[in-house]
């Protein structure tokens, strides 16, 4: 058998060992759908706020190419950049852009971007889809559309990750230009031991990751069937309290829109990933460390751990609170990073110059 026609047969064996479960899946979906009405509170919502924000793409030193948004004039005095989270865009900010613009007007520069492999950025290779690419990706980003002035780093999930990642890389940043952090749902090491990925460690998954790595094409034909054994894992941690539906479609369409192989191919980083080296890096800058008390992807004892670890952070524990927690709890979140930027840059002296406050 030729290495191609060994590597279908195990990429086909792969995919048979996910169809064999689909059924399972769909029976614990059709039980988990609330038999009642729920009240659609964003149905009006305008979640493309974002496509009219001024966009760039800014090239990564490996040449993939990063979608970038920004709001606010390019000389505001501050900077803060959102880094968003595994299978999500920079549009799960979209309550905080459309909040902190509101609070901040021109005082603020508000930068987002899509992580490789997310949105409307480019397609990586499987080797460079780590959390140390990751850390590299941001800082080319602040290069490119933040070469100067302060800077207050905030980031989710993976993004949170990705921000640890670019302070262990490039320390010397961090304490002059970076002068506040902010993680909301994330961890600096230890996801293959708690939340998530310990729902990952099964034959199923195992044998989906083997058919993303062997047959990718295979896969991507049918991504539809495949994505019904990692979304309803996804799905289930998004939330700790029922939300809209306008609000699940929204969750659902960044989760739909991501390609199987980034969803697989990040998966063993998030599992081992360790950036535990950072923290003595930022541990004297102002930080946030939020999370949600029902987030089933990284636990609350995470953040806890991560805010023992900086002694300048403030702890918020969102009651209820899933693992999209910006999304559920969306003032909650402002609020926090609002406050977070006010004791970043100074509130008696830099706050009244720049005109940025609560």
């Amino acid at each position: 058998m030729t290495p191609f026609g060994r590597r279908g047969v195990v990429g086909g064996a792969g995919i048979a060992s996910v169809l064999g479960a689909l059924a399972g899946v769909r029976a614990v979906q059709h039980r988990a759908e609330p038999s009642r009405r729920r009240r659609d509170r964003h149905a009006d919502e305008d979640f493309g706020l974002m496509d009219s924000d001024r966009g760039s793409l800014v090239a990564a030193d490996d040449g993939v190419m990063l979608a970038v948004r920004e709001v606010g004039p390019a000389n505001a005095p501050l900077t803060v950049v959102f880094v968003h989270g595994y299978c999500l865009q920079m549009a799960s900010w979209h309550f905080q852009r459309r909040q902190l613009a509101r609070r901040w007007g021109s005082s603020v520069r508000m930068v987002f971007f899509d992580q490789r492999g997310h949105g409307k950025s480019g397609t990586p290779t499987a080797e460079s889809c780590t959390i140390g690419q990751l850390g590299r990706d941001l800082h080319a980003v602040l290069r490119a559309v933040a070469p100067t002035g302060p800077v207050v780093l905030v980031g989710h999930s993976m993004g949170g990750m990705s921000v640890l990642s670019m302070a262990r890389q490039v320390p010397e940043l961090f304490g002059g230009r970076v002068i506040g952090v902010g993680f909301l749902s994330t961890a600096a090491a230890g996801l293959n031991q708690t939340g998530l990925s310990r729902n990952l460690e099964n034959p199923v998954i195992d044998a989906f990751r083997l058919a993303v790595r062997t047959a990718p094409g295979l896969v991507q034909l049918g991504r539809g069937a495949a994505r019904v054994i990692i979304a309803p894992i996804l799905r289930a941690a998004s939330y700790g309290t029922e939300v809209s539906p306008s609000l699940t479609r929204f969750t659902d369409s960044m989760l739909n829109e991501t390609s199987v192989t980034t969803i697989v191919n990040f998966l063993s980083s998030l599992e081992l990933h360790d950036e535990s080296a950072a923290l003595p890096v930022i541990a004297d800058l102002p930080s946030l460390v939020l999370c949600g008390d029902a987030d089933m992807v990284i636990p609350f004892a995470q953040s806890e751990a991560l805010a023992a670890a900086l002694p300048n952070s403030e702890l918020v524990r969102v009651v209820s609170g899933g693992h999209l927690v910006q999304l559920e709890f969306p003032i909650r979140v402002t609020d926090a990073i609002d406050r977070l930027v006010a004791r970043a840059i100074g509130e008696d002296d830099i706050v009244a110059k720049a005109g940025i406050g609560g």
